[in-house]
């Protein structure tokens, strides 16, 4: 591909954005298309202005700066605290690669192309080629430039990603002790409750924790499943409440009994957070839901490189011509050719690409996610490690199924092998992230699902009231895979390819501005995770820097640089311990609550007198269904008359085989005399 059939494809995906930003511009104003583009307004019930002006049909420039000046304290209040998470891995990519393209052009670019004494064409019909490390020659002395970039990059990436995780660590604890009295706190999810053919799950529930935990068990709420007889179809699960933050966490994570698989015990999602429809599966299920799900996922995965393998062949002419010989005539027009290798292979794998979020959404939710954030962050890595692989991996090793595995058979070639392959697909890379990237984000501001949906209810349907689409919650488990692969991209074709850093960071300031604008505008938040997206981000881009350095690596090797290589290694070493140094000093944080922050926020209710106020609360907090059947699953502490004793446990414990608290027998229901 010369650099005509890369302004090919750029100029096409320009005019598409500049045409679809500019109907979004004019859109967005009509007072019949509210509930597309400001269903956060509509949501909250704001008044909405009907100007009947000419002004609403001209093009303008004004959802840009106010995205531009929106800041992070009305993002917060806005969208959450993921909403800034994600903003700020936007932001994190828009510095690192701003260092990035301006090292590498001034001190990468110059040394690619004039690698090798050759007679260089006109800029506009070089070979992409020209600009990548292919272009220099084996020994050349100028590759310590290659390998001074990459420290540059390394270093710069590593100091942001420090302080971006110590800054959302802040917000993370800030987020937790700020925020009005979260039911959550005093909640935890109980399943694997032993049946009993004697009582009810509700019953059971009450008996175990009055018994083993009087002092601090408050209530309980059972789990019902979902359906028109909700009175018979109990569940083994069930949200116990406590009269302390600090006592829920400690039950949280502690083993109930000495079974693993009966009373097993978690941290409640927030009630608006909960995936009611999980919290029934039986907890011994989960595990064989697991590996069923790994197995489809990992089918899925090898079915996909069909549509990838194809996609990827687009840009081989030669073999595209014997695979269909009566294309030979048409493949020798030139702006064919441009179309065809700087263009389709990339829009045709977006368009597979689309049908892998629902596929993936269905594999977390057969998990067993407990929550909605759950479900979505697991779809999350799910989505962002495919991509990866289909995207990055399969593509520059093309060809069968075979020769590809067979790659990474042997890790001490691999970097060999990625050095090869690499650069030639570089290229490919920068045609993807314009399709992919520009492209993406002209059809995301123009929400056109949406906007057909609401034109076929207006015009053909009748239907003139604004409603609200309860389904628009941000798409993070599709978003924030996309940052982090053209991420990834970034750090890998830096120093091989840098022409892919403008194209890149110019998707990046548009991302910027796009994704705030919808945030503030269109999506509704429902739940927040408080920030767990962020350790994704994090550790994929140390897996995006340690890539790009066992590239280096392979390419110093093949370029018999034993200088360059030699310096790499330590880089390598640094990298994984900083990556180890954040695990141990931030990631703890992500998957508990400090016990000092909890306490220190009971005593503060305790000083203001709130804890009532809060015990009341809790009482409707996990309604699962309508009020009135909220007083048949919910059950507080306030009768003790059927709390057995010690001395009950021990008879029941000679009658059953299992070691755990056994559920109520037949002899033992009724109290003993002198029991509490």
């Amino acid at each position: 591909m010369d650099i005509a059939a890369l302004l090919t494809s750029a100029g096409i995906n320009i005019a598409v954005c500049v045409v679809l930003f500019s109907l979004y511009s004019i859109l967005r104003k009509q007072p019949s298309n509210v509930n597309v583009y400001f269903g956060k307004r509509l949501a909250s019930r704001s008044s909405k202005s009907r100007d009947l002006c000419l002004d609403r049909f001209v093009p303008s420039p004004t959802w840009v700066m106010k995205a531009w000046e929106t800041t992070q304290e009305e993002m917060l209040t806005t969208g959450g605290l993921d909403a800034v998470v994600f903003s700020r891995m936007v932001v994190f990519s828009i510095r690192v690669f701003s260092v990035a393209a301006v090292i590498c052009t001034i001190l990468v670019l110059p040394v690619n192309y004039y690698g090798r004494d050759r007679k260089h064409k006109n800029i506009p019909f070089e070979s992409l080629e020209v600009f990548t490390i292919e272009n220099v020659k084996e020994g050349s002395e100028w590759l310590w430039a290659h390998c001074l970039a990459l420290y540059i990059i390394t270093l710069t990436a590593c100091t942001l990603l420090y302080f971006e995780y110590k800054c959302i660590t802040n917000l993370r604890l800030l987020h937790i002790t700020s925020s009005q009295p979260n039911p959550s706190h005093f909640a935890i999810l109980v399943r694997g409750i032993p049946w009993s053919p004697d009582q009810s799950y509700c019953e059971t529930v009450k008996k175990f924790f009055s018994f083993y935990h009087p002092s601090t068990y408050l209530s309980h709420q059972i789990v019902y499943k979902s359906g028109s007889v909700q009175k018979l179809k109990e569940c083994a699960a069930a949200f116990v409440f406590f009269k302390s933050r600090y006592a829920a966490l400690t039950v949280a994570q502690s083993l109930q009994t000495s079974n693993p698989m009966l009373w097993v015990t978690d941290l409640a999602p927030e009630p608006q957070d909960v995936y009611w429809s999980n919290l029934c599966i039986p907890y011994k299920q989960l595990w064989i839901r697991k590996i069923t799900t790994f197995a489809a996922s990992v089918t899925f995965v090898l079915v996909f490189l069909i549509p990838v393998t194809f996609a990827q062949g687009l840009t081989q002419l030669d073999k595209l011509e014997k695979m269909f010989p009566f294309l030979t005539g048409m493949l020798q027009k030139k702006f064919v050719i441009q179309l065809v290798t700087g263009y389709l292979p990339s829009v045709i794998l977006v368009l597979f690409l689309y049908a892998v979020p629902p596929v993936v959404m269905l594999f977390s939710t057969m998990e067993g996610c407990v929550s909605r954030s759950e479900r979505k962050t697991s779809a999350c890595s799910k989505f962002l490690y495919f991509t990866i692989w289909n995207v990055f991996f399969v593509n520059v090793f093309a060809g069968s199924v075979i020769s590809q595995l067979a790659v990474f058979s042997s890790l001490t070639e691999l970097p060999a092998q990625l050095a090869k392959a690499v650069p030639a697909q570089a290229t490919y890379f920068t045609t993807y992230v314009l399709s992919s990237g520009w492209a993406s984000l002209a059809f995301e501001i123009m929400q056109l699902f949406p906007l057909f949906c609401n034109l076929f209810q207006r015009f053909i349907l009748g239907y003139n009231e604004d409603t609200i689409n309860g389904f628009l919650t941000f798409p993070y488990h599709t978003e924030v895979p996309r940052i982090l692969l053209f991420g990834f991209l970034g750090f890998t074709c830096s120093i091989l390819a840098p022409l892919i850093l403008p194209f890149l960071l110019f998707y990046f300031v548009l991302a910027y501005l796009v994704y705030r604008n919808q945030i503030l505008n269109v999506y509704i938040k429902k739940y927040d995770s408080g920030g767990q997206l962020w350790p994704i981000a994090h550790n994929t881009t140390v897996l995006s820097l340690l890539v790009a350095q066992v590239i280096a690596l392979g390419v110093f090797g093949i370029k018999q640089s034993p200088v360059a290589s030699g310096f790499t290694f330590p880089l390598l070493i640094c990298t994984v311990l900083f990556h180890q140094y954040c695990r141990q000093r931030f990631l703890p944080i992500f998957k508990n609550n400090a016990t000092q922050v909890l306490i220190d926020m009971d005593r503060r209710d305790e000083r203001c007198g709130r804890m009532e106020q809060i015990y009341e609360q809790l009482t409707s907090a996990y309604c699962q269904f309508s009020s009135s059947n909220q007083s048949e699953c919910f059950s507080s502490q306030g009768e003790r008359e059927d709390v057995r004793t010690p001395q009950d446990m021990e008879k029941a414990n000679e009658m059953t085989e299992d070691i755990s608290w056994p559920p109520v027998i037949h002899s033992f229901d009724k109290p003993v005399k002198g029991g509490k």
